[in-house]
C-alpha cells in the first residue's frame, strides 16, 4: 500500500495536469516541457509523467521507455478526438454535463486529500477558481467519450468472435472467476419523522425567504446549502434538463412554475425543494434549485421492516410473484423496473462479485440458499440513501478457472473490448491523417524507438 504522502503526491499530479498548462515562471525560468502539439493542444512532459505515475503505483511495475511512450501516445489520442469531436456539429456537451462530471472529480480529490482547505492550500487557490481551470478540459474530456461511444456503440461480438477469443487463451493460463452471485431485492425506505420534516422546512423556508426578499440569491443560498451534490457548487444550476428525466414530484412543478419566479417548496423522495425556471424548451428546461434533505437519523423504519415482512409472506405463500411485487412495491427506481434483479449499473452485468458488494450485503447472503429470501435487513443504495431491502438469492457461482459454457456473458465481454481496441486502433491511424501532429524534444526520439501507432 502507498504511503499517505506518496497517495497525496498521486493525486496532485493527475489533478493538477488537467489544469491549464503555465510553462514559464514570471522569471521566464521554464518549469516545463512541451512534447507534443495536437491541433491547437499542447501535451507536456508532466501530463505524461502524471499519467505513468499512477499506471506504476496502481500496476507496481516500473518505469520505462515503452511506459512513458504509450502514456504519451494515449494523450495524443485523446487530444486528436477532441479535435474531431468539436469539428462535428452533432455532438455536444452540456455544462450541466460538464458540472457534474466536474464535481464529481473535485469531490473525490477532496476525500483523498483531507477536504476542501486542505485542496485549496496545496494548490494555492479557492475551490471556484480550482473549477474554473479544470473546466475546460473536463470539457474537451466528455467531447472525446462522446465521440468514442458514437464509434464504439455499433460493435458487436458474434458468437464465432467470442469463441476465437477464448481460444487464444493457454489452457494453463485461464484466470479463475472470484465468487459471484445474481440477486434480486425490493426495497422500502423508511418512513421520515415529523421531527425531521419540520426542520427542513424550517431551513428550506428561511432561505427561500431570503431568496424572495432578495436579501440573498438562490445562487448563493444554493451554495451555502443545498444538498444537492450535482448543482450546488453551480449555485443550483441545471441546463437543458428533460422533465422526464427528473422525479414526476420534480417535474409536476418545474412544468408549470412561470419563468423567473420561486416556486412553492414541494417534496420528493429526496427531500425538500424549490426552484426558479430560467427558460422552456418544450419539455426541456434550464432552472436552479435548491435542495434541503431530510435528516436520516431521524427516520421511523418500523414501518419499512413491517411491510416488507407483509412482502416477503405474500410471496413465501404463493400469493404473488417477487418480480410483481418488485415492480409494484420497490423504492429503488433501477431494480424495480427490471422485476427487482440487480445489475451492475456501470455495465448491466447481472453477475456481481461477492467482494465488491459491501458488508451489508454479504451479511444478509452469507446464509441463504439459491432461491432462498432474506428477512428485511439494512442497505444503503447506490445514491447514499439508507433503505431496508429483503432479498432473493437467484444463483450462486462458486470461484472456479474460467469456461465458456459457464461464463459465456464474462467472456463475450472481454471479447467485446478486444474488438473495439482493434477497431478503435486502426481509427485512430485514420484521424490522426487530418490533424496537426508534432512531437518535439526526446519524446520524437521515444515514440519512433517504441513504434508510433
Amino acid at each position: 500500500m502507498l504511503k499517505p504522502r506518496y497517495l497525496l503526491f498521486v493525486v496532485l499530479v493527475t489533478a493538477l495536469s488537467l489544469a491549464p498548462h503555465r510553462v514559464q515562471a514570471q522569471d521566464d525560468q521554464v518549469l516545463d516541457e512541451i512534447v507534443a502539439v495536437v491541433g491547437d493542444y499542447i501535451i507536456l512532459q508532466s501530463d505524461v509523467d502524471g499519467m505513468v505515475l499512477g499506471v506504476m503505483n496502481q500496476q507496481q511495475i516500473a518505469w520505462s521507455s515503452e511506459l512513458w511512450s504509450e502514456a504519451l501516445q494515449q494523450l495524443v489520442n485523446e487530444k486528436v478526438l477532441v479535435v474531431h469531436a468539436k469539428r462535428d456539429t452533432n455532438i455536444v456537451v452540456t455544462d450541466q454535463q460538464v458540472d457534474q462530471m466536474l464535481d464529481a472529480r473535485i469531490s473525490q480529490i477532496q476525500q483523498q486529500v483531507g477536504g476542501q482547505a486542505r485542496l485549496e492550500e496545496l494548490y494555492g487557490k479557492s475551490l471556484l477558481e480550482f473549477k474554473a481551470d479544470l473546466r475546460e478540459d473536463y470539457r474537451d474530456q466528455l467531447l472525446a467519450d462522446e465521440i468514442r461511444r458514437q464509434k464504439m456503440g455499433g460493435i458487436k461480438a458474434t458468437p464465432t468472435d467470442v469463441r476465437r477469443w477464448f481460444r487464444q487463451i493457454p489452457t494453463d493460463s485461464l484466470p479463475t472467476i472470484p465468487d459471484l452471485v445474481r440477486v434480486s431485492h425490493i426495497v422500502q425506505l423508511p418512513e421520515v419523522t415529523q421531527a425531521a420534516r419540520d426542520e427542513a422546512m424550517e431551513i428550506i423556508s428561511t432561505i427561500r425567504d431570503s431568496v424572495v426578499a432578495g436579501v440573498s440569491t438562490i445562487e448563493d443560498m444554493a451554495e451555502a446549502f443545498s444538498d444537492d451534490p450535482g448543482s450546488a457548487s453551480n449555485g443550483g444550476l441545471y441546463e437543458d434538463m428533460g422533465l422526464d428525466e427528473v422525479v414526476p414530484e420534480f417535474a409536476a412543478v418545474a412544468s408549470r412554475s412561470p419563468f423567473g419566479a420561486f416556486s412553492r417548496i414541494f417534496e420528493t423522495q429526496f427531500g425538500l425543494h424549490f426552484l426558479r425556471v430560467n427558460a422552456r424548451r418544450g419539455d426541456r428546461i434550464d432552472y436552479n434549485h435548491i435542495l434541503i434533505s431530510f435528516d436520516d437519523r431521524k427516520v421511523d423504519s418500523a414501518p419499512a421492516i413491517a411491510r416488507l415482512a407483509v412482502l416477503r409472506d405474500s410471496i413465501a405463500t404463493g400469493k404473488a410473484s417477487f418480480e410483481a411485487l418488485a415492480r409494484e412495491e420497490s423504492e429503488e427506481e433501477l431494480s424495480k423496473a427490471q422485476g427487482g434483479r440487480v445489475t451492475d449499473p456501470s455495465s448491466g452485468e447481472r453477475n456481481l462479485y461477492v467482494e465488491a458488494l459491501g458488508g451489508l450485503w454479504q451479511r444478509t447472503l452469507a446464509d441463504l440458499e439459491v432461491g432462498d429470501i432474506s428477512e428485511p435487513a439494512a442497505v444503503v443504495l447506490l445514491d447514499g440513501r439508507r433503505a431496508w431491502h429483503i432479498v432473493r438469492l437467484d444463483e450462486r457461482i462458486e470461484s472456479h478457472q474460467i469456461d465458456i459454457e459457464r461464463d459465456y456473458e464474462l467472456i463475450e465481454q472481454r471479447a467485446l473490448q478486444d474488438k473495439q481496441a482493434r477497431v478503435m486502433e486502426e481509427w485512430m491511424r485514420e484521424l490522426r491523417q487530418s490533424v496537426y501532429l508534432d512531437y518535439r524534444g526526446s519524446a520524437r526520439e521515444l515514440v519512433q524507438a517504441n513504434t508510433m501507432p
